[in-house]
């Protein structure tokens, strides 16, 4: 353990419902160096070995500064919208110079901003810098965090950064030890879980119509969407609440908000069949999260063709498709349910999972 880390990532903290994930990784890096030291935008509640230092930026301690349809017409909203990133910038400048010497090199997961503000002070530095982004959409301020990137990582080769020569394609990372089927929780029949943030990209409007399709073939089902949408999704979250009203599925469909990651195990365990809808450029880790815990899924992600069976693919935007393959699923006996689930497991703990990634991330330095 020669290696001394300086992770750089949006949130420590276990209860967030999307990145919540990121502690486990903590984690696992954490037992790969000596110092461990992780710069975060907020931080909440985290459980980290002792070679294990957070800096926040921030964020937690101030108040949500998003305009309101009320702001004042002095913009005072705007302005302290940029203080606060100001402020955050100089804690971040700080944070990365007054830890010099506890690092050798940079993991910078998801945001390129950070590369873009420190790349170049790390090229001064010395120190090796490594960034994981997996979206199908970048930019040319990609292309430069590219450019002051040592190393690229991602999970999916649909992903904007996987055109680059210095990238490396991933395991997923999953924790299958934490990732699991628990035995005690009984699976619902013929249910369905949708489990993400609430946004277009994450297209739940095109289950709703595929679940539309279902009903009116009256197959049997009930299905659960587990997820909240961001400000400006929130207009486009009650437009689905408003379909499913419009096809009479209310009483087969149930909402719910968002929960922590490590809540989600109940979720995955408890339902039979998990449908993700997002593009191939990403990978979504629910994916296999649902795989670990013996569930079926059904995905369009064209990363996993020929890796898993057909029947868990469906084509890419086509609701008829996915309602095919939903209906075909939800008509299994229980003994090649089991069989297809225990398939999926092994091929996330063989291929996908935590201890792996992090193997391969170190042997990169």
């Amino acid at each position: 353990m020669s290696k001394n880390i300086l992770i750089i990532t949006q949130t420590i903290d276990t209860n967030n419902p999307v990145l919540g994930f990121f502690h486990r990784w903590a984690k696992e890096f954490a037992k790969h160096c000596e110092k461990l030291t992780v710069i975060c935008l907020e931080k909440g509640e985290y459980h980290l070995p002792e070679n294990v230092k957070v800096f926040s930026l921030g964020k937690e301690k101030t108040a949500d500064l998003r305009e309101s349809q009320h702001q004042n017409k002095f913009g005072t909203g705007q302005a302290r919208r940029r203080l606060t990133r100001i402020k955050y910038i100089l804690n971040f400048y700080k944070y990365i110079w007054q830890e010099r010497k506890n690092y050798d090199s940079v993991f910078v997961h998801m945001n390129q901003e950070y590369i873009l503000l420190g790349g170049l002070i790390w090229k001064l530095l010395g120190k090796k810098t490594m960034f994981w982004r997996n979206h199908p959409v970048g930019n040319f301020l990609t292309d430069i965090a590219v450019f002051f990137s040592d190393k690229i990582f991602c999970t999916s080769k649909y992903s904007y950064t996987a055109k680059f020569k210095k990238i490396q394609i991933m395991p997923v990372g999953i924790d299958t030890e934490l990732f699991k089927r628990k035995l005690e929780t009984k699976k619902m029949s013929n249910s369905i879980l949708f489990l993400s943030r609430i946004s277009p990209i994450k297209k739940p409007d095109l289950l709703i119509e595929s679940l539309n399709l279902l009903n009116k073939e009256e197959i049997n089902f009930n299905a659960l969407i587990v997820g909240d949408p961001l400000l400006k999704d929130k207009k486009y979250y009650q437009e689905i609440k408003d379909n499913v009203e419009k096809y009479n599925l209310s009483q087969k469909i149930v909402f719910r908000s968002g929960v922590a990651n490590k809540e989600t195990i109940e979720f995955y365990n408890k339902y039979e069949i998990f449908v993700n809808l997002s593009p191939s450029g990403m990978f979504d880790k629910t994916i296999f999260e649902a795989m670990a815990c013996e569930a079926l899924v059904l995905t369009s992600n064209k990363n996993l063709i020929g890796e898993i069976d057909d029947a868990f693919i469906f084509a890419e935007n086509n609701p008829q498709d996915l309602a095919i393959k939903l209906e075909k699923l939800l008509l299994l006996d229980d003994k090649e349910r089991g069989d297809m689930s225990l398939f999926l497991r092994d091929y996330v703990v063989e291929n996908h999972n935590l201890k792996t990634l992090v193997q391969k991330i170190f042997s990169n330095l």
